[in-house]
């Protein structure tokens, strides 16, 4: 085991991402969202797509816990997939609800949500541990981290309109119980860098880069589409 320095690990991985993490907060789909002005139809294929993602995440982080070290620890990965799998749930229940513009055909994959929970798969099960963890690590931390700074436009929209879709979105991620779900995220990923190897630690930051590259491009998609190629 290395020593451990004041630094914890995570932090290193948030500093790597930090240009990627800024163009992440200047998204034209995220700004819209906060203050609720963004196109029915737009909303609506984000929620579809993240309703597909879910479905992979919960069998990347199912993969994960099944690699744990120990038993709490494949205990709280577990949980986040059963999470993962009931937040898809009511996905679906939105998207089932007249409050969204119907598509009128069912819902495939975007390149940018196949890339993501492919990759997330691929990593978790054939890459170390701690490297998997990492590359889990940005749908939680970086979801919160967007909530904080929507949550104050968010509130504005809902004191106007309770119901509102966009803002009651932004308050389920801005809330106490999800920064707690965050906080041990971190905490396991930390106490996985002190237990890898070097190069395993190097690999962790590049797993976790690699993840907020696709949360970059899962979101801006839902704004601006890059259709699939017609087949023939």
């Amino acid at each position: 085991m290395h020593s451990v320095d004041s630094v914890r690990h995570t932090d290193r991985l948030w500093e790597a991402a930090a240009d990627l993490r800024a163009a992440i907060d200047d998204l034209k789909f995220l700004r819209l969202l906060g203050d609720g002005s963004l196109p029915l139809d737009a909303f609506r294929t984000y929620i579809e797509q993240d309703e597909l993602y879910l479905a992979g995440y919960a069998k990347a982080l199912s993969i994960l816990a099944s690699k744990a070290p120990d038993a709490t620890t494949a205990a709280f990965w577990a949980t986040s997939a059963a999470g993962a799998v009931e937040e898809a749930t009511l996905h679906h229940s939105l998207l089932s609800s007249e409050v969204l513009p119907s598509h009128g055909s069912p819902a495939e994959h975007s390149s940018a949500c196949l890339g993501y929970v492919s990759y997330l798969i691929a990593t978790a099960a054939t890459e170390p541990y701690a490297v998997a963890a990492a590359a889990v690590l940005p749908c939680f931390w970086i979801y919160a981290d967007v909530a904080v700074r929507l949550s104050g436009a968010a509130r504005e929209v809902l004191l106007a309109d309770p119901e509102h879709p966009y803002a009651r979105w932004v308050s389920t991620y801005d809330s106490e119980e999800f920064r707690t779900v965050v906080d041990r995220a971190r905490r396991l990923v930390d106490e996985a860098a002190a237990l890898a190897t070097e190069a395993e630690r190097e690999s962790m930051i590049r797993s976790f880069v690699s993840a907020t590259r696709y949360e970059l491009m899962f979101w801006d998609t839902a704004l601006h589409p890059t259709p699939w190629p017609v087949s023939l």
